[in-house]
Order: structure tokens, then sequence, then C-alpha cells
């Protein structure tokens, strides 16, 4: 477990699960002790004792790839909370959300509001999740370049989301992926500009680094 961030409004705990090394976040509003789990990749033991002394509320994905759900069944039964995703990733689940999100949603908890950006890409219902100056981007963005997509209309669909719903946002904001370290937004628009201003392979996709592609 990691606190990536903590101050009097909120309070965001890393873990990293499983065999991928997936991680999932625990967004707790410090004033309440309400709390949303984002993604349930693995361990739920581990996340139930993570939960523990906050009130949980619901929980939050940002897509429906096995390495991110693989603990959802166990823990929707255990904390027996809403389960929110987009409709587009739905069919994937064992048993349908409880709500379905789509762009400029909003989401309370306690104090704090979640705003929800769709950056399909990575898979057609990826979402991001906005609290404050905090980015949970999922598989979408990461350090150094976007999630991994598996055709070149994927890798246009996720560079689209990226350029109009995450480089948009201001320079300060805190990129917390579905694998790895965070980021900080500015370094991702700096080495975005670079990719952008160069041609590229009409059949790219894949794995993608912006500085080295």
């Amino acid at each position: 477990m990691t606190i990536v961030t903590e101050d009097d409004a909120i309070r965001i705990v890393r873990l990293e699960l499983g065999p991928f090394g997936t991680n999932s976040y625990i967004v707790t509003c410090r004033k309440t002790q309400d709390s949303a789990l984002i993604d349930a990749p693995a361990e739920a033991s581990i996340i139930v004792d993570t939960l523990r002394n906050t009130t949980p509320r619901f929980i939050l994905l940002t897509h429906s790839h096995f390495d991110h759900i693989a603990a959802l069944a166990q823990l929707r039964a255990e904390l027996k909370i809403p389960l929110a995703a987009h409709a587009s990733d739905a069919a994937n689940l064992e048993s349908p959300p409880e709500t379905l999100l789509s762009d400029g949603d909003t989401l309370s908890l306690g104090d704090l509001t979640f705003a929800v950006l769709h950056t399909p890409g990575h898979t057609p219902g990826s979402l991001c999740f906005r609290v404050g100056r905090y980015l949970i981007s999922g598989d979408t963005i990461f350090p150094g370049g976007p999630g991994r997509t598996s055709s070149p209309a994927a890798f246009e669909q996720i560079v689209k989301s990226t350029a109009e719903k995450i480089l948009v946002l201001p320079d300060d904001t805190l990129v917390y992926p579905g694998h790895g370290d965070a980021t900080v937004l500015k370094k991702e628009k700096d080495e975005y500009a670079i990719f952008n201003s160069r041609r590229h392979d009409p059949r790219l996709c894949g794995d993608v680094l912006w500085l080295s592609t």
C-alpha cells in the first residue's frame, strides 16, 4: 500500500496487485471518510483490509480487461456497494453494473466530486476519473505514452481521446495510471507535442512511446 497523495481534503492510496502489477486506487474524502474503489485487479482481501476505517460508497471501473476486474465479483459480494462502468465495457462483466457512466458525468463522494472522462482506445469503454488536480487514468495514458492498442484504428482513437480529453487539463495535473508510477501532465504534454510534430506509419499500434516512435 502506498499513499500517493494526502491533504486535508483527500487521500489516495495505490495498491499494486496481481501478476500484472495492476494498480487499484482507493480515494477517500478526509472530512466524511467516504471512499471509492477504482478497479479490482486481484487480492480482494488486501483491498477490503485497506478500506477499513472508511465507508466504501462505490466501485469505479476504468475498463474491463481481466487484470483490472479479477477480484470484482468477490468485492461486489463482500462490499455490497454499487459498481459503475461505461456501457461499452459492461458487456464483458459477469453481471451488469448498477450505474452506467458517460462522458461528462459527475459522482459525489463526501465533499469530493469525480468528473468522468470517456477515453476510448485501449477499450471502447475506457474511462478516466478526475478529482481535483488528480486523474486516475486506467490504461489510457502512462508516463511516456498511451496505453496499448490492438489496431491502427484503436491507436488513432486513443490518441484522439488523450489529446481532446486529457492533455487539455492543467499542467500540474497528477496522473495515476493503471500500472506503474504517476506522472505530471506537463511532461506528457511536452512529449506528445514532439510525437505530434512527426510523421508516423499509418499502421502504428501496440505499445507506443511518444519520444521513441
